[in-house]
């Protein structure tokens, strides 16, 4: 298990006012003083997300240090609210679960990531709540500002290309080799490769960027229409809900998978590229015209498939149904 450098001091021996005023060192003055919070906005419609990271589901002490885990669960919500079109991550609040015999290094550890990744992605974090229980949860709801780009699952049409902001499965290589997993082909792994999918899986960077670009890139004489989603939970199971809510057929082709430079030939290669989780990157839907522009200013992007008229389902380019059940064993329950 990795270690924590600091001391073994409790939370049941801080107690939790002494918590709460720890905690208040990494917000503003006055934060944490109240039930809630003001998010003071210039008018702009605001997106709110809700995740929840449960210990030994969503993240283990085994393979990530408190740190990481701290910055995945800022990671994980503005991934979904750049991939829902917000430009700009307003802040978070934490609701914060915990054995009362959880070090207090652990937590301020997990605050330090969740600080850190608010630099770089922006944001603050606005406050939250703390508890005991069993074990260690943090429920995050993160508030970001929607720019001209609402992208929605459900916005989808025929004729659309369907581009992803950058390749998958490199979490999913990244959790292999922490936890020393019998890989095929592992002396094929560049060390580029490990590093790159180390990075990607206990500190991954959404692609803030990528929606910069994609809404700066749009032809001028077509409207502000795309369909988009994130990748979190697999790449299949994010074209299955753009498929299920715009009600269209999805056509994938098998030459077009979004794999990384370097990535291995195989079975096993190809589930984790397909549905390995936790990749973070956009899934997008466009106008062919608006995709093109796209792909040429992020160079990671890919188109891979194309949105075509016909019951919710992923088809391969030959027609064969793509059953997600056959490339993951993950399920929330």
């Amino acid at each position: 298990m990795l270690k924590s450098k600091q001391n073994k001091e409790t939370l049941n021996q801080i107690g939790e006012r002494e918590i709460l005023n720890r905690l208040k060192t990494f917000m503003d003055d006055g934060q944490i003083d109240d039930d809630t919070s003001i998010i003071n906005t210039n008018r702009k419609n605001l997106i709110i997300n809700t995740d929840v990271f449960v210990e030994k589901v969503h993240f283990s002490e085994e393979t990530t240090f408190p740190e990481n885990i701290g910055w995945k669960a800022i990671a994980a919500n503005v991934s979904d609210l750049i991939s829902s079109g917000s430009e700009n991550i307003i802040g978070i609040t934490i609701g914060l679960i915990t054995p009362p015999d959880t070090e207090w290094s652990w937590v301020n550890d997990v605050y330090i990531g969740m600080q850190k990744a608010l630099e770089k992605f922006g944001g603050k974090l606005l406050g939250g709540d703390c508890s005991q229980g069993k074990q260690k949860v943090l429920a995050i709801t993160a508030v970001g500002s929607l720019g001209p780009l609402r992208l929605h699952r459900s916005n989808a049409q025929a004729g659309d290309l369907l581009v992803t902001s950058g390749p998958h499965g490199l979490s999913r290589l990244g959790l292999a080799l922490l936890q020393s997993e019998e890989i095929p082909n592992k002396n094929e792994l560049t060390e580029n490769l490990k590093k790159q999918s180390i990075n990607a899986h206990q500190t991954p960077s959404p692609p803030i960027d990528a929606l910069k670009h994609l809404i700066n890139c749009k032809p001028a004489k077509i409207p502000w229409r795309a369909a988009g989603t994130d990748s979190s939970d697999g790449f299949l199971d994010s074209l299955a809900n753009i498929s299920s809510s715009s009600n269209c057929s999805v056509i994938i082709d098998p030459n077009q998978m979004p794999k990384a430079k370097d990535w291995p030939k195989g079975q096993t290669w190809d589930k984790w590229c397909l549905n390995g989780g936790e990749d973070f990157e956009m899934i997008v839907s466009l106008p062919p015209s608006w995709a093109q522009e796209w792909i040429k200013l992020v160079p990671s992007a890919q188109i891979i498939g194309k949105i075509t008229k016909g019951p919710p389902k992923l088809l391969w380019k030959n027609g064969e149904e793509i059953r997600i059940k056959n490339y993951s064993n993950f399920t929330h329950f």
